[in-house]
């Protein structure tokens, strides 16, 4: 009997203590549906000059990244023979004009034929655009950027021959950034013009860069069964360069939810547990949870505001289990005097 009795002490003795945890009150968090994205950053505005025609460059107007104003004058290709021609085109013109006057002239007095003042009319009309055409010819030689940006590195030097097509410069307008990216139509319902975006360069991954979605295309690609989207992103330090990649977040949508730890959430295959604190012990809760963000678990069901569950220590816990919370003031542990005569 005694040595039961001794056996049965020691096992009571040995019974495992509360284990000391942290816990804290479930409380709500702001969730924000983000919406990733690779975009390709295009100019506001941009265009490759050529050369109209097969001629000599004689002048070339710009600097290598320069900025030009609308209208100003990019390179001028040789145009000795159009003037010529403007030259005798005007010269025609101008007989043409007097002589169409004498015969106004004499119909007027009765000795011209209505027909002969026709005839002259559509020589005198002629004559006027032929030498419009000839001006026109040379406009075509004198390249004008279309308005205002930065040109690209020069290519061509003043005396060279240039073909029809040949590029002389790229004009491109990059006071603000084109960024066109593709969403799966199945999010296309989080999306819609005038939502702000970030946009983050890997040239410049400390900054990020604020737009918003400026067009939806309303064709979705039948092959890729995604939507092409353009967004509008300010660029006035010209930071952005048009062909620049970029990682595109779209803010789709916030909302205020319940949210614990990712460290108090206790995984059992597909199913998620939570470990609530009642009377001094743990209860293992199953909760739905939703998106991880910032390092908070999103709860959709399961436990309530207000509820405290346990946030470090779990893996020391199961069902049931008591537990001794930090902070909590603990009983104060008997000195070895006191053992010693309780022995005794």
């Amino acid at each position: 009997m005694l040595t039961l009795a001794s056996c049965g002490g020691e096992t009571e003795n040995k019974a495992r203590p509360a284990a000391l945890v942290e816990a804290q009150p479930i409380q709500r968090a702001t969730f924000t549906d983000n919406l990733e994205a690779v975009g390709t950053a295009l100019a506001n505005e941009q265009v490759v000059l050529s050369a109209p025609v097969t001629e000599r460059i004689t002048s070339i107007n710009f600097a290598d990244g320069a900025h030009v104003s609308r209208g100003q004058v990019i390179a001028t290709l040789a145009v000795g023979q159009e003037r010529a021609e403007l030259a005798a085109a005007e010269a025609q013109a101008l007989q043409a004009g007097q002589q169409l006057e004498r015969v106004q002239a004499l119909k007027n007095r009765g000795f011209a034929t209505s027909a002969s003042l026709d005839q002259q009319v559509a020589a005198a009309n002629s004559a006027r655009a032929s030498a419009q055409l000839a001006r026109a010819s040379i406009g075509d030689r004198i390249i004008r950027a279309p308005f205002a940006g930065w040109v690209s590195l020069r290519t061509v030097s003043p005396g060279a021959i240039v073909s029809a097509g040949t590029p002389i410069a790229t004009v491109s307008d990059i006071s603000r950034i084109k960024l066109d990216f593709t969403v799966p139509e199945t999010r296309l319902p989080l999306i819609r013009e005038g939502q702000p975006i970030k946009a983050i360069s890997s040239a410049y991954p400390d900054r990020p860069f604020s737009g918003i979605i400026g067009t939806i295309d309303p064709v979705i690609d039948p092959a890729t069964r995604a939507v092409r989207v353009r967004a509008i992103l300010p660029n006035p330090d010209r930071m952005l360069k048009p062909g620049m990649l970029l990682t595109v977040s779209v803010i789709a949508r916030q909302r205020q939810s319940l949210a614990v730890p990712e460290l108090a959430v206790v995984g059992d295959g597909d199913d998620r547990f939570l470990f609530v604190v009642a009377e001094g012990k743990a209860k293992r809760v199953e909760v739905a949870t939703g998106i991880r963000q910032n390092g908070l678990v999103e709860i959709l069901d399961g436990v309530e505001a207000g509820q405290k569950i346990v946030t470090e220590g779990v893996v020391k816990l199961s069902d049931g289990a008591p537990v001794r919370l930090v902070g909590d003031d603990a009983q104060p542990r008997p000195k070895v005097a006191d053992r010693a005569a309780a022995g005794s």
